[in-house]
């Protein structure tokens, strides 16, 4: 029996983050509970300039990371750029399909690899537990389905993808899927939140991998919680610890989201293993 390999992308350039111990938590989990064979192996692309071969590995998790996401003269990039050329190129023309979910730091590189609208910074930080609203198209997404509209992800980014370029996206077949909460009060564009990119591809700028023990376990010490209260005031951070604790919120999200793209994407390799 073929082994199911899954290659992680760390993109937090050596910095300690969350994100990616809870996407290894859940591709750890998916393993245990596989029927399959799996590997997991990590790749940490932009401290030690590793990326994986498109012909090694069926499934792909691209982490989100601090920093611009734009280039900015790193080895690093053109291998990144590469990697989203041939994973692209690789299921145009061949059966055996890759699959691969991009989260943030990832979903900003490719939209600006791609072309898909303006990538710019924000105008202050977001960071908390906000709303996300699915589109038409994001009503029919399997990945989001479950979940009700709006629901509620972890927010965390300097960046924000805004001015969609929809001549491309529709060219490329590519479909808008979630959009950020709707702020009557500013006259401000909504950010793009999430694309299906293709069939096999998915990105999101929210973290749906967020864990809510952790994060309140982060926001509970002194100083990450006076931090939070100088940078957004005391409301915010209790608004944040509230809804970390809300099981229809990112207890949800983290359940629903990257679990069913990996069970999917894995029925679907298994699948053309079997046809072929």
């Amino acid at each position: 029996m073929k082994d199911l390999k899954i290659a992680l992308l760390d993109m937090n350039n050596n910095h300690v983050n969350q994100g990616m111990r809870n996407i290894r938590e859940i591709s750890q989990q998916f393993k245990e509970h596989s029927n399959e064979n799996v590997s997991i192996t990590v790749f940490d692309v932009r401290y030690k300039d590793e990326i994986p071969d498109i012909q090694d590995f069926d499934i792909y998790i691209s982490s989100g990371g601090p920093g611009n996401p734009h280039k900015e003269g790193y080895s690093w990039e053109e291998k990144y750029a590469d990697f989203l050329n041939n994973l692209w190129q690789h299921n145009l023309t061949s059966e055996h399909k890759k699959f691969a979910f991009l989260v943030c730091h990832s979903f900003q590189v490719a939209c600006i690899h791609w072309s898909l609208g303006n990538i710019c910074k924000r105008k202050s930080y977001s960071f908390g537990v906000m709303p996300i609203h699915k589109t038409d198209e994001g009503q029919k997404d399997f990945l989001l389905k479950n979940l009700p509209e709006p629901f509620f992800a972890v927010d965390s980014r300097g960046y924000q993808f805004i001015e969609p370029n929809y001549e491309t996206i529709n060219e490329m077949g590519m479909k808008v899927v979630a959009l950020e909460k709707v702020r009557p009060h500013i006259h401000l564009e909504r950010a793009v939140m999430a694309i299906r990119f293709s069939d096999e591809i998915f990105g999101t700028q929210f973290h749906p991998e967020a864990n809510p023990k952790g994060m309140l376990a982060n926001l509970k010490i002194d100083k990450n919680r006076i931090a939070m209260i100088e940078n957004y005031g005391v409301e915010k951070y209790l608004e944040t610890v509230d809804r970390m604790d809300d099981p229809d919120k990112i207890n949800l999200t983290q359940s629903q989201i990257l679990p069913r793209f990996l069970q999917h994407a894995s029925e679907q390799v298994m699948k053309n293993l079997v046809m072929a």
